[in-house]
């Protein structure tokens, strides 16, 4: 199933870039997917703070990289994380002039972080996922069975709703999730930040695992525009579209283990950091927030170098993808680490002690994962707990 948000992590970030999901490939193959890893943190759009992510994904979303597990805890920036966000789930948070702000809250296990939209004066909670480019929803299309649980937008109900005719879409993820059905404009407000004819993407088909999970109606995709996939006329996302009219053209992350976050768009809230911030260059190639990730560090040993790493922060996955180089580093530090084939990961004892892992970011931060936050799931009944290895390949 296709996790969402990074988890944990709470400083405000520091790169000039957002999020991405829709990639694969691994350090090996050019791209480390520190996805979850990185989890607080900023996006810009503009100038040289423009950025895609370039895995070797298809527009579509597809991810297929070879895994190190770990719902991680970033901390981009030059500053130490702040845990002055509090914790209750709470739509009401007020955004500046500008801005639109909206709480994160996590599905249990930080699988899936989860936010308000509303969109025709419907509001809905949906994922944010800055690795792709889609905004769909669940609707009163759908069959009944499909609808079941879920918030519904019903169209019919909202004035400023029109249909765009000839336009379909269909997004497909790797896991083999996806969607598909027809297209519409209609006013859509995050926080605040509105947006008044925005492609919203009415599912009339989505996969059994969507349908599943009850708490989230849809996706906000926030990559770049390149991704999106309705035809015969691409559209814009939601931020490409709100950039104009905020009072910065960026957005934040701030998501948390166990606990509620934020996203923001067009504000840096200061009291979400310490320190300053720290910019990184990206890619803006193939329309994810891509950096250059060329070095790496377990626990207080040596800095390892990965010749020509890339990686993309995206907030639509609990995993950090990366080569079997980084893996096989990391694990061989932890007692009892074993290649299990029966359950398709590394597994080790749920008492080991597992060592910070720090991840380059563009060339000017280290990003700390804790150690306790790489302890991804249990295995068995005995509390095995399991990571993925570097032989398998994991889709979000």
């Amino acid at each position: 199933m296709r996790a969402a948000g990074s988890a944990g992590g709470t400083t405000a970030g520091s790169v000039s870039t957002v999020e991405n999901k829709a990639g694969g490939g691994g350090l090996d193959a050019g791209l480390a997917a520190l996805e979850g890893a990185l989890s607080g943190l900023t996006g810009a759009a503009g100038g040289n703070a423009n950025a895609n992510a370039a895995p070797t994904a298809s527009a579509k979303a597809a991810k297929t990289t070879s895994a190190t597990g770990a719902k991680s805890t970033g901390t981009l920036g030059t500053g130490s994380t702040n845990s002055s966000i509090p914790a209750s789930t709470n739509s009401s948070i007020s955004a500046t002039a500008g801005s639109g702000l909206v709480a994160a809250t996590p599905e249990q296990g930080d699988v899936e972080y989860l936010a308000p939209i509303n969109i025709g004066g419907q509001t809905m909670n949906m994922d944010f996922d800055s690795g792709s480019s889609d905004l769909w929803v669940f609707n009163t299309q759908l069959a009944a069975a499909s609808q079941t649980g879920h918030q519904n937008f019903d169209p019919s109900k909202s004035t400023s709703f029109k249909l765009m005719q000839g336009s379909s879409f269909t997004i497909s993820y790797g896991d083999g999730s996806g969607a598909a059905g027809n297209v519409g404009t209609d006013t859509v407000n995050i926080g605040g930040a509105t947006v008044t004819s925005q492609a919203i993407e009415l599912a009339t088909a989505v996969s059994t695992s969507f349908v599943e999970d009850t708490q989230s109606n849809g996706l906000v995709g926030l990559a770049f525009s390149k991704l999106n996939t309705i035809k015969p006329t691409q559209q814009k996302t939601f931020f490409d579209n709100a950039k104009a009219s905020l009072a910065m053209p960026v957005f934040t992350a701030d998501l948390r283990t166990a606990a509620v976050g934020s996203y923001e768009f067009g504000n840096i809230d200061a009291t979400k950091f310490n320190g300053s911030l720290t910019w990184a260059a990206v890619n803006t190639t193939n329309g994810f927030w891509q950096f250059s990730s060329t070095k790496f560090q377990v626990g207080t040993g040596s800095t390892m170098t990965v010749s020509g790493g890339q990686a993309i922060a995206d907030t639509g996955t609990t995993l950090m993808l990366a080569n079997a180089a980084v893996v096989n580093a990391y694990y061989s530090q932890v007692t009892g680490a074993v290649n299990n084939q029966t359950v398709g990961g590394v597994t080790f004892p749920c008492s080991a002690q597992l060592p910070d892992l720090q991840v380059d970011v563009g060339g000017v931060y280290m990003a700390t994962v804790r150690g306790d936050d790489i302890n991804f799931a249990p295995v068995d009944a005995a509390g095995t707990c399991k990571c993925p290895s570097p032989q398998t390949t994991h889709y979000i």
